[in-house]
């Protein structure tokens, strides 16, 4: 099975403030080395988590350490409450299939 890198970040934000945190959140150009990026949201939209699988760890803290990423965390901070962040290794589950007799 394939290795994946990937980096999550949580972040609380502050109520009312989702919309104007989205526009912040975007980044402006496509990170090289990022695959794919997912983001979720809380039902209450005052949680947003973002997970990124990238090839490797150096080239997610390429990005990290970017002028490009450095505006981008500047534009949300004023809408942020709390953050958590880390970077994890892993892989694909197998799921079993279904259907026994």
């Amino acid at each position: 099975m394939d290795e994946h890198f990937v980096w999550v970040t949580t972040r609380r934000v502050k109520p009312g403030t989702l919309e104007d945190f989205e526009r912040a959140w975007r980044p402006t150009a496509h990170p090289d080395g990022m695959r794919q990026a997912f983001a979720y949201w809380s039902e209450d939209g005052q949680e947003v988590t973002g997970v990124s699988f990238w090839d490797s760890r150096q080239a997610c803290d390429s990005w990290r350490e970017s002028d490009a990423e450095k505006d981008r965390r500047e534009a949300m901070a004023p809408y942020v409450v709390e953050e958590r962040e880390g970077y994890f290794r892993g892989r694909e589950l197998v799921i079993p299939s279904g259907g026994s007799s």
